[in-house]
């Protein structure tokens, strides 16, 4: 009875938090849906003539002049949405399995489709990219209308032609379009964000709308200049150029802020990205200087319509150079014969993520600047005081990585560096009725992580987990080896056989099984250091709600502090001289009390959260103390196969390997006759476009397409 009554307590407390985020997301929407109306209406006459006029007469306090209605309209709703977002995803970490089935009628929303230039992409987000598109050109045709009517009047003050005055007013409209992809842009890569995951969305999947609204935003800004350069050749006033505007637009500034953008925009060129990443990773740095400029060229109050994304992306980078600064503790490693090696890292009971979540690792031995992301292959519950990656060599930073692990003499101790981990904020996997596993070399790693999470869901919560088939595709035999990682080495529940896992492994370069038996995995311990500490949640086990403390009350300094500045410092000089006060040292400033408020608040947040990390830390330490001494004292080098041999046996029984040909996909997919199928693929563009072409073909209406890529 009292089991019922605790059941019953549950469910109905379940259902409460369940209507209190509907609710938050109800509330958050209409916010959203507000605030781009006053996109829409923000270039027409009624905005300028009626609205602008009657916000101004209500807002008329001299503690933040013009920047406070713009703040008003366009800063205040964004940071309100993202409070609410920490405090829906608060309430919604303790139920991170999703296992609602998709419904028919929302199914073609999500089909995929293979748009040039784009990618894949599903219909709702091409939906959304259109309507996006058509934000932008009614933003410039309707501001174009606006200022058009104002023309002859302008052109007859300036002594123009008009055409002149046209081309100056399409000119500046265009950089003020740029400004809305601007506003949108940091969204995406604020890897801690709580505006994305409450949309269902990561980081690492929304990189490619960072790549679009980068593009859309440098064209209209390398427009925006060239058509100001072209207008002041004709109009004989080339010397605009360089002019600082203290008290209006500074052109200077903005020519250093464009230059910067370009050297930006051109290193993302695929080919540079890819063949020269170095060159692009440093260059993307220039981002600071572009924004600082930017600032100082349009003016603080301007620049406020697109400050709500880049504060939150400041609160972001922040919260990640703090945690950047701790060494965290590596484990051991181990060395896989086709030149890959699994790290793994000491973390605490408190750290969880969800699957296919990745981790930023820093190396300062190989380069103290760059940092590389890689799928965390563990799992939060199998294994609560680990937490592994796999690096597979493709590039000279993993090559060197793998140089200083395997090479002899085996080093005693590695210094680390971590940033994350960051991922979805719930799975869905449990919704389906079979999941298909496509990838490609070490397009497995986020695979393994939810087979893991399956095989917890299948052992502990005696939960009913989908059949699962693994297509591999390697380019030879010794990559095999990649599948020893499917369980861990440790706590693999006795009865994981019941999970239904069926493996189908093709290896493309080889036409028959190799004649030299394949080496098992070697591995290397680390001595432990009292200066590593184990991985921890940055800002503890409640890191939502910390950061809605974080951006709620350094949002609330910035305001006191741009109060009191504005009428003692701003506001007399204004009133009492025939000049205003200067524009670029008001947007110093206000840049300057951004940074201080962000820094004083979430460098409190973090400080109180690490002395709760140390006491859990040190009880890992002292647990880890006994077993890394018996590993020392036996070798630092050891083959482990023997430890693996027991778990394998359940994998091998249900492995094929086909050598010298390609998985037919098409065969495959359609040949599946469960009612829900999750298609799940994850390696080459190539691979990836097949997959789902084949899913949005309509020959077969039960395959659900998600393509898991973090190559961009």
């Amino acid at each position: 009875m009292e089991k019922e009554m605790k059941n019953t307590s549950m469910a109905s407390s379940g259902v409460m938090i369940t209507t209190i985020r509907g609710a938050i997301l109800l509330l958050a929407l209409l916010v959203f849906l507000g605030n781009i109306m006053m996109w829409i209406i923000m270039p027409t006459d009624t905005y300028y003539n009626d609205w602008l006029l009657h916000i101004l007469a209500h807002t008329s306090s001299t503690f933040f002049g013009i920047q406070g209605p713009i703040m008003l309209d366009f800063t205040f709703p964004i940071l309100f949405i993202a409070v609410l977002g920490c405090v829906y995803l608060h309430l919604g970490k303790r139920n991170t399995i999703v296992t609602t089935r998709c419904k028919n009628n929302l199914k073609l929303m999500r089909r995929p489709m293979i748009v040039k230039g784009l990618g894949i992409v599903t219909v709702t987000e091409m939906v959304l990219f259109i309507m996006f598109i058509a934000l932008c050109v009614w933003y410039f045709a309707d501001y174009v209308r606006h200022w058009f009517n104002l023309v002859p009047q302008r052109a007859m003050q300036r002594g123009e032609k008009v055409w002149q005055t046209k081309w100056d007013r399409v000119a500046i409209v265009t950089g003020v379009t740029g400004n809305l992809c601007l506003t949108f842009l940091f969204y995406p890569v604020t890897r801690g964000s709580s505006i994305l995951p409450m949309l269902g969305l990561t980081s690492e999947a929304s990189i490619k709308y960072h790549i679009w609204l980068g593009n859309i935003a440098m064209g209209l800004f390398t427009t925006h200049g060239v058509l100001y350069i072209v207008y002041w050749i004709f109009t004989n006033r080339l010397s605009e150029m360089l002019k600082w505007g203290d008290h209006y637009v500074s052109n200077i500034a903005g020519e250093i802020s464009l230059l910067c953008g370009l050297a930006l925009w051109i290193t993302t060129y695929p080919t540079i990205r890819r063949k020269m990443f170095e060159l692009f990773f440093y260059t993307h740095y220039l981002y600071i200087f572009f924004i600082i400029f930017f600032i100082l060229h349009i003016g603080i109050g301007f620049a406020s319509i697109m400050l709500p994304g880049f504060y939150l992306f400041v609160i972001d980078r922040y919260l990640r150079f703090l945690q950047s600064r701790e060494k965290v503790r590596l484990v051991c490693a181990r060395v896989l014969p086709c030149d890959t090696v699994e790290l793994n890292f000491s973390k605490s009971r408190g750290l969880n993520y969800n699957p296919t979540s990745t981790i930023f690792i820093n190396v300062p031995t190989i380069s103290k600047l760059q940092w590389h992301p890689f799928t965390i292959t563990s799992n939060s519950n199998l294994e609560p005081e680990t937490l592994s990656v796999v690096i597979k060599c493709e590039g000279s930073w993993t090559k060197k990585l793998y140089d200083i692990i395997s090479s002899p003499p085996a080093i005693d101790r590695l210094q680390v560096s971590v940033e994350g981990p960051y991922g979805p904020a719930s799975t869905h996997f449990l919704r389906h009725d079979m999941l298909v596993m496509i990838s490609g070399g070490s397009g497995i790693t986020p695979f393994i992580s939810i087979i893991r999470e399956l095989i917890f869901i299948s052992s502990k919560l005696k939960c009913k987990t989908p059949k699962i088939t693994l297509i591999s595709v390697f380019k030879n035999s010794s990559h095999l080896s990649i599948l020893d990682l499917l369980l861990p080495i440790s706590n693999t529940p006795s009865n994981s056989c019941n999970l239904e896992l069926q493996i189908e492994a093709y290896v493309t370069r080889e036409k028959g099984h190799p004649k030299d038996k394949l080496r098992s995995p070697r591995t290397i311990w680390f001595k432990p250091n009292p200066f590593d500490k184990p991985i921890s949640p940055t800002l503890g086990p409640n890191s939502w709600l910390w950061l809605g403390a974080i951006i709620s009350s350094s949002f609330i300094i910035y305001l006191v502090l741009l109060g009191l500045f504005t009428q003692y410092v701003v506001y007399p000089i204004d009133q009492n001289t025939n000049t205003l006060y200067s524009y670029t040292k008001k947007g110093s400033m206000n840049m300057l009390f951004i940074w201080f408020s962000i820094v004083i608040t979430a460098s409190v947040a973090f400080l109180w959260n690490k002395k709760e990390n140390a006491k859990e830390a040190k009880q890992v330490e002292d647990l880890e103390e006994s077993v890394t001494s018996i590993s020392s004292n036996s070798s630092f080098d050891h083959d482990d196969g023997e430890l693996e041999s027991l778990p394998l046996e359940s994998i091998i029984k249900s492995t094929n390997v086909h050598y010298g040909q390609r998985p037919n996909l098409k065969r495959i997919l359609l040949d599946i006759k469960e009612s829900s199928v999750g298609a799940l693929v994850s390696g080459p563009k190539k691979m990836r476009e097949d997959v789902a072409a084949i899913c949005s073909s309509g020959l077969a209406d039960n395959l659900h397409f998600e393509s898991i890529s973090f190559t961009w």
